[in-house]
């Protein structure tokens, strides 16, 4: 009897942890669901903003988040997979490989603004690159590494020894191994570190302050070596800065940026249930 009020009670304070954490999660979406609604329309999201960000759209800031998103993809996702692949699969266990997975979690836990800081002398100021979308794409792309790897790493140790060694028994070679077998086995982990790491890239201020973000940019980019506007930057441009800006459309661009969040988290769990049925073990 006595157990059995134990686990009653320990079920009922897990759900009341579950509670709040969630319920505020859920009152913070909605507040910005409803409040943001007010300012969705096809000028909102089409127009370019004009009268000093209070009226017109947000579509320089659309594309701009687009364009980071898609530059740290492309510098982020083969350089993190193939670190991870190094470390997983061809490293040996020494005192170097366990500094760099010590680096690598310590890497993680680095405040962005120091990234900002970091690719705003490397990026903009040592190589020219000026203040970019080149320089914002690979300043984030430098601070989700840690991520991917780390996450992509145990989702190929996950990954049975068994498939390597009939792979070997075949005849194939270490990499054929890792290509044709392990690497579709760990893809539904490999994508949840990309994703998360691009989620977390999406969402930031202070590395885009300092290498790509403009203030007020009623244009699209034409170059790479352009500046350009991006959601966070401007949330909080018109949020802090912006004297009478109506908060509809405050909440109105936190909804687009939540919006394209989840939609990213959407297509890339789908992609990573696709796969995860397929996986054999």
């Amino acid at each position: 009897m006595n157990r059995y009020l134990v686990q009653r009670a320990g079920f009922a304070l897990l759900a009341l942890a579950a509670l709040v954490v969630v319920v505020p999660i859920l009152l913070v979406i909605g507040t910005i669901v409803v409040r943001g609604m007010r300012a969705i329309n096809w000028e909102f999201l089409t127009a370019m903003p004009r009268d000093g960000m209070k009226a017109g759209g947000i579509l320089p800031a659309i594309v701009g988040t687009l364009l980071l998103s898609v530059g740290t993809a492309l510098v982020a996702i083969p350089v993190g997979v193939g670190g991870a692949i190094y470390l997983s699969e061809y490293a040996r266990d020494t005192w170097l490989t366990r500094a760099i997975r010590l680096a690598i979690i310590n890497l993680a836990g680095i405040p962005s603004v120091v990234y900002g800081l970091f690719g705003l002398g490397l990026f903009v100021l040592f190589l020219h690159f000026g203040t970019s979308i080149v320089a914002g794409s690979l300043t984030l792309a430098i601070m989700t590494l840690p991520i991917i790897i780390s996450t992509a790493e145990e989702a190929l140790r996950s990954v049975p020894v068994e498939f390597r060694t009939v792979s070997a028994s075949l005849g194939g070679t270490r990499w054929q191994g890792i290509r044709n077998i392990v690497l579709p086995q760990a893809l539904p982990g490999i994508i949840t570190g990309v994703i998360l790491g691009l989620l977390r890239a999406a969402g930031e201020t202070a590395p885009i302050l300092f290498t790509v973000a403009a203030f007020y940019l009623p244009r699209l980019p034409r170059s790479p070596l352009d500046q350009t506007m991006a959601l966070p930057y401007h949330l909080y441009v018109i949020s802090t800065q912006v004297p009478g800006m109506p908060a509809q459309v405050q909440y109105g661009t936190a909804l687009v940026l939540l919006a394209l969040v989840l939609s990213m988290n959407v297509v890339a769990t789908v992609i990573r249930s696709t796969f995860r049925r397929r996986r054999q073990w």
